[in-house]
């Protein structure tokens, strides 16, 4: 099912529902420059969506979502912009947060607690933005086409996203997803893919008010995203446990979709 909320400013907020409508809630946050539509194999899953309801949100600048000229660089409007999903989601929503999702999540936190939360998932996620910020340290694949990336030259994005894309996992993902995750990124207006980056916040002082269960996922392989950054948030959020993916991408939930889910739904049962 698709629907809306009104997120800061009003800004109309794109959702993709599902699962068991009094289950409780798991909400999924994309990373940068991609959307709702990632999450497709997670939507997919019996064991997930029979007992969990599910909600996936296109942020904003992103997917079915508006496109906003301003505001990516405020945390109070991210934080603002997720409450209105939680809201929507229902209380103790556990939140899986992807990439650039991560920030999202820290700025909510920073912002309104974890009153709304339940439980956190962070997998391949960023929980800081800035030049040598331990929680922010991106991988050589996002490093070399990042440049070409946030171009607005077709004959340079067009072949960086591709590559970016196809260098997200360290395994097979299934053709139509793999497609579907670069036209997502295609979808996004440059100027968009450019704003994300212009911020530099730390966010120590949040991951250590963290009071919620916390789980930390990453792949060892993953080269969007440094694995050192899933052991920082490791050592700041109090009682948070790992899971690593040997030999994983970025992008696990869909690379390794079938071990993901299990390691997600026994989470969401202990929460």
């Amino acid at each position: 099912m698709r629907t809306e909320v009104a997120g800061h400013g009003g800004v109309r907020l794109g959702l993709r529902a599902g699962g068991a409508e009094h289950g409780k809630p798991i909400v999924f946050v994309h990373g940068w420059a991609q959307s709702a539509g990632c999450w497709a194999a997670q939507f997919a899953d019996p064991a997930l969506t029979e007992r969990f309801r599910l909600v996936a949100v296109d942020l904003r600048g992103h997917g079915t979502s508006d496109v906003p000229a301003a505001g990516y660089d405020d945390p109070r409007v991210w934080a603002d912009d997720l409450a209105a999903v939680l809201d929507f989601a229902g209380p103790g929503a556990i939140v899986v947060a992807w990439s650039y999702g991560g920030l999202v999540l820290m700025d909510h936190i920073r912002v309104h607690g974890t009153a709304r939360l339940g439980g956190l998932v962070l997998v391949g996620a960023i929980t800081e933005i800035g030049r040598d910020r331990a929680g922010g340290r991106v991988g050589p694949l996002m490093r070399e086409h990042m440049r070409a990336m946030l171009s607005d030259n077709w004959d340079e994005a067009v072949p960086a996203l591709t590559e970016f894309s196809r260098g997200m996992a360290a395994g097979p993902v299934p053709g139509a997803q793999a497609q579907a995750m670069l036209g997502a990124s295609l979808s996004v207006p440059p100027a968009i893919r450019s704003a994300l980056f212009r911020r530099d916040i730390g966010s120590e002082e949040v991951l250590v008010t963290v009071d919620k269960p916390a789980l930390v996922a990453h792949g060892t392989a993953d080269r969007v995203i440094e694995p050192s950054v899933a052991e920082h948030a490791l050592g700041k959020i109090p009682g948070a446990v790992g899971r690593w993916f040997a030999d994983g991408g970025h992008a696990p939930f869909a690379e390794s979709a079938a071990e993901f889910d299990a390691v997600l739904r026994q989470f969401a049962e202990e929460c």
